[in-house]
C-alpha cells in the first residue's frame, strides 16, 4: 500500500505555525489582536444586567469571578472619560496575572501603549513576569532594556521575575549568574529569592547545588523555612538519595522546624517506590504521633506504590480506609488504580474502576483517558480503544498530543497504517503539534511497515518546520534503511549526525554496527566498535555480540575468539544467537584448538 503524506506534511507545517500563531511573539508584534479583543468584548461592557458587579476591590487589589469580568472592566475603563490612571490599570493587570492569564496580561499591556497610556516600573514589572511564566526570557530581557531606557531602575520584584524565569526554563546557571549582578548592584536577595534558586536546583535534580544555595542563605543570615527544605529533601528522594534527604530532615528539626505533610509525603514516596514498605510504616506512625493525619495526596502516593509493585489488592483496602477516615478517592487515586490494572493487562476491571469513578461523580482527566487507551492498544483492543477515544471526544476532556500518539502507535501495531495517519492529520488540523514521541512513532511505524521513503519525506518536513530531530528520531531511520537493503542511504545519514554536531548514542552504535556486519564488513564495524569509548559511549553487551557475530559470519573464528575474551573480561556473556553460532561451529571442528578453547569460554 502506498500511502499519500503531502496532505499529512501540509498539515504538519500548518501546525507548527498555528503554534506560532498563538505564541506571544505574535501577541506583541500584531496591534490588531489587541482591538480585536477590545471589540469583542464591547457587547459585553454594555449589558449590566449580566454583570452587576464585575470586579470587587479589596484595598489595592481587584477580585474577579473569572477572565471575563476582568475583560469587561478593562473595556469600561479605556472607554472613561477621564481614563483611570496608570495605578488602577496596574491593578487590574496585577489581578489577572494572579488568574494565570499570562498572555491576556500582555496584550493589554500593548493595548494601553497602543492608546497612549503612559505605563510605569510596576506596568513593565507585570509584563517581564508574564513573559517569564510564558518561557519568552527573550521578551523580558527586551522590557527589561526598555526599563533602563526610561530611567527605571530594575529592583527586587523584577531580578525576582527573571530568575524564576530562569529556574522554570532549567537554565539555572544562567540564574545564578543573574543573581551575583543583581548582589553586585547592590540589590540584596530576599528569602523569596533564595528560595526561587533552591527550587531551581531540585528541579534539574541538582541536589548538590540546592544544598549549596542552602547553606548560602545561612551565611547570608537566612533562616531556610519549610518551603525550601521541603523542596531539597523532595528532589533528593526522586534522585534516590534517601539517605541524604533523612540527614537533611534530622538537620531541619535541630533547627526547629518540624516536616509537614509535604515533606513526610516526599519520604514516604521514596520509601514506597523503592520497596521500604517497614519504612514507610514506621514514617505513617511518625506521622499520627504528631497529630499529622495522612491526606488524599499521602493516600495517592501509597495506592501508586502498591499498584507499581501489582499489589492491587492492597491499594484497594487502602481505599476503605480513606474512606472510614471520611477522606475522598480523588481523580489521581482511581487513575492510578486503572494504570495498576493497565500493568497487569486486567483492562476489564481496568474499565469497571474507569466507570465506578464516573459513577462516584469523578470526572476522568486526560490521563484517566489516556491510560484506558494506551492499555486497550497494548492487548490489541483497538476497536475499544477507538470507541472511548469517541466518547472523550464528545463529553470527556479534551484529547492532547498523547492521546493521539497513543493511539497512532496502537494502529501501526495492527498494521492499520491509514487510520494511524487520519490521526496525525486530525492531531494536526485540532491545533496539536506533535512531540518527539509523536515523531518517533509515526517514523517507526512507517519503517516497520516498509515505507521507507514516507518516513524519510516526513523526517524532512519534520525539519523544514524548523523542528531538530533527536538522536531517536535518526536510529530509527538507520535502522529502518538498513533493513530495507538501503546500506549506503543509512551510512550517509549516520554521517550526518556528526556534522550536525549530534552525539550518537549506545544504539545508534550498535544499529551502525550490525549494518557493517551484515553487509560482510566485520573489519569496519569493529573499527566503530572501537571508536565508541573514544566519544565517551561505552560498548554494552550488545555491542559485543553483534560485533562477535559478525566476524563469525565471516569464518574469520580467531578474531571472534579474541573478542569473545574481551567480551568476558568485561563482564559480559555471549547471548543465545551468539552461542548458537558457537555451537555450529563446534559440531563441524571437534578436534581443533580453537573450537575447544570455545567451549571452554562458553
Amino acid at each position: 500500500m502506498k500511502l499519500k503524506l503531502r496532505k499529512t506534511i501540509v498539515l504538519l507545517s500548518y501546525c507548527h505555525q498555528i503554534g506560532n500563531v498563538y505564541s506571544l511573539l505574535h501577541i506583541k508584534t500584531h496591534p490588531f489582536c489587541f482591538s480585536f479583543l477590545s471589540s469583542s468584548f464591547s457587547s459585553i461592557a454594555n449589558t449590566p444586567k449580566l454583570f452587576k458587579k464585575p470586579a470587587k476591590a479589596t484595598g489595592n487589589k481587584y477580585e474577579f469571578r473569572n477572565i471575563v469580568d476582568a475583560l469587561t472592566l478593562f473595556n469600561k475603563m479605556v472607554h472613561a472619560s477621564p481614563r483611570p490612571s496608570i495605578v488602577e490599570f496596574n491593578k487590574l493587570l496585577g489581578a489577572i496575572v494572579g488568574m494565570k492569564h499570562y498572555a491576556i496580561a500582555v496584550s493589554l499591556c500593548r493595548q494601553l501603549e497602543f492608546l497612549g497610556v503612559t505605563r510605569d516600573s510596576y506596568t513593565l514589572n507585570i509584563l517581564i513576569n508574564c513573559f517569564c511564566h510564558s518561557r519568552r526570557m527573550d521578551f523580558g530581557f527586551s522590557v527589561l532594556g526598555k526599563m533602563f531606557k526610561l530611567g527605571y531602575k530594575p529592583h527586587l520584584v523584577t531580578f525576582s521575575s527573571l530568575i524564576k524565569g530562569f529556574c522554570m526554563e532549567g537554565k539555572v546557571a544562567q540564574a545564578a549568574r543573574l543573581f551575583n549582578e543583581m548582589v553586585i548592584t547592590g540589590c540584596q536577595p530576599d528569602l523569596c529569592i533564595f528560595t526561587i534558586i533552591v527550587n531551581g536546583h531540585c528541579k534539574i535534580g541538582d541536589c548538590s547545588g540546592a544544598r549549596r544555595k542552602l547553606r548560602e542563605m545561612k551565611e547570608r543570615g537566612f533562616q531556610p523555612d519549610i518551603v525550601a527544605y521541603s523542596s531539597v529533601i523532595d528532589s533528593l528522594c526522586k534522585n534516590k538519595f534517601i539517605t541524604e534527604a533523612l540527614d537533611l530532615v534530622s538537620e531541619m528539626k535541630g533547627e526547629g522546624i518540624q516536616p509537614d505533610i509535604v515533606t513526610y509525603s516526599s519520604l514516604i514516596q521514596a520509601m514506597s517506590s523503592s520497596g521500604q514498605w517497614n519504612e514507610v510504616k514506621i514514617l505513617l506512625n511518625e506521622m499520627e504521633s504528631k497529630n499529622l493525619k495522612p491526606n488524599v495526596v499521602t493516600y495517592n502516593i501509597l495506592v501508586d506504590g502498591l499498584c507499581k509493585e501489582g499489589k492491587i489488592s492492597k491499594a484497594l483496602g487502602l481505599l476503605e480506609i480513606m474512606a472510614h477516615r471520611g477522606i475522598q478517592p480523588n481523580v489521581v487515586t482511581y487513575t492510578e488504580l486503572i494504570n495498576g490494572y493497565r500493568l497487569r493487562n486486567e483492562m476489564d476491571e481496568a474499565r469497571k474502576v474507569f466507570d465506578s469513578m464516573v459513577n462516584h461523580g469523578c470526572e476522568p482527566n486526560v490521563f484517566s483517558y489516556n491510560i484506558m487507551i494506551n492499555g486497550y492498544c497494548k492487548t490489541n483492543r483497538i476497536d475499544e480503544a477507538l470507541k472511548l477515544f469517541h466518547e472523550m471526544t464528545q463529553k470527556g476532556p479534551i484529547p492532547d498530543t498523547a492521546t493521539y500518539t497513543i493511539l497512532m502507535s496502537g494502529m501501526f501495531q495492527v498494521g492499520r497504517l491509514s487510520d494511524a495517519q487520519e490521526l496525525f492529520e486530525d492531531m494536526c488540523s485540532c491545533g496539536h503539534v506533535p512531540n518527539s514521541t509523536t515523531y518517533s512513532v509515526f517514523l517507526n511505524g512507517l519503517c516497520k511497515h516498509g515505507h521507507i521513503d514516507e518516513a524519510l519525506e516526513l523526517f524532512q518536513a519534520m525539519q523544514n518546520c524548523e523542528w531538530k530531530p533527536y538522536i531517536v528520531h535518526y536510529n530509527i531511520l538507520i535502522d529502518g534503511l538498513l533493513e530495507a537493503g538501503r546500506f549506503e542511504a543509512a551510512r550517509e545519514l549516520f554521517s550526518h549526525i556528526f556534522v550536525i554536531g549530534l552525539k550518537p548514542s549506545l544504539p545508534t552504535y550498535n544499529i551502525m554496527i550490525k549494518g557493517l556486519c551484515n553487509e560482510g564488513l566485520p573489519e569496519k564495524a569493529y573499527d566503530l566498535f572501537s571508536k565508541m569509548e573514544e566519544d565517551d559511549c561505552f560498548p554494552n553487551n550488545i555491542s559485543y555480540n553483534i560485533t562477535i557475530r559478525g566476524f563469525l559470519q565471516s569464518n574469520d573464528l580467531s578474531r571472534a575468539m579474541k573478542i569473545l575474551h574481551e567480551m568476558i573480561n568485561k563482564g559480559f556473556s555471549a547471548n543465545a544467537s551468539t552461542t548458537t553460532m558457537f555451537v555450529d561451529i563446534l559440531s563441524i571442528n571437534e578436534e581443533d584448538q580453537p573450537t575447544y578453547e570455545v567451549s571452554q569460554a562458553l
